[in-house]
């Protein structure tokens, strides 16, 4: 290979590794041609670039893009999968782990996520996890679901709140109607002894000759008193 050619694939592979927060890398070792050109279609399809490279070359552009992280992995024929900005990691993680279980050749050995280096294991780990969208969907579930009781935690005071509100109106409302009753009641108790007697009519027409003979009593004594006290002065 010509020095020109390295030096662009280098400048290549420094690039992808600048602009990709995450890659996995296998050991393609045993792979078949059509085995490659398949794992190559399913990654494209979960927005993942599969390349195999020469580990003399990545050796440079990790080092050259500050991903010292990725040089452990490099040992032995090696393959990455490159995951774009819009890529699925998790559809990216399944189509390596089915190719492992399919072919029984290719391995995984690792990667790096969002700067993180992660195991075999971690990413077998991941291709159990159910698509993008459905674990989009179970997080937002997730939130809103506290959310809504939280509501209904607000809710229920507001509630309680208008009941005592209706409640205390009904209690108003009652002790404004109890004064009619008690003044019925009275006219009620007036109207019964009328009804009953005539004879409180005649002693109440009696009434007032007796009235009318005390005032005449209280100004006779005072009368004759003061006429009693002029003899004696003669």
């Amino acid at each position: 290979m010509k020095k020109q050619d390295k030096e662009k694939i280098v400048a290549d592979l420094t690039e992808r590794l600048r602009t990709s927060e995450t890659l996995l890398v296998a050991d393609y070792r045993g792979l078949t041609m059509p085995q490659i050109d398949t794992l190559r279609s399913r990654l494209l399809e979960s927005g993942a670039r599969f390349t195999v490279v020469k580990n003399t070359l990545t050796r440079r552009a990790a080092e050259a893009a500050g991903a010292e992280a990725l040089l452990a992995l490099l040992e032995g024929p090696s393959a990455i999968a490159f995951l774009e900005a819009e890529g699925d990691m998790v559809a990216a993680a399944k189509a390596l782990a089915d190719s492992v279980r399919e072919t029984k050749v290719l391995a995984i050995r690792g990667g790096i996520m969002q700067g993180r280096t992660v195991t075999a294991e971690e990413i077998e780990t991941l291709a159990t996890l159910p698509p993008l969208d459905v674990l989009r969907g179970q997080v937002l579930g997730a939130i809103i679901a506290p959310l809504t009781t939280f509501v209904a935690l607000l809710n229920a005071p507001l509630q309680n709140l208008i009941g005592l509100i209706d409640a205390r109106i009904e209690q108003l409302g009652g002790a404004t109607e109890a004064p009619v009753v008690a003044e019925e009641a009275p006219a009620a108790a007036e109207e019964t002894p009328l009804e009953s007697d005539g004879s409180p009519e005649e002693s109440s027409a009696e009434e007032p000759p007796v009235d009318s003979a005390e005032p005449v009593e209280e100004i006779v004594p005072p009368s004759p008193q003061p006429e009693a006290a002029a003899d004696p002065e003669e």
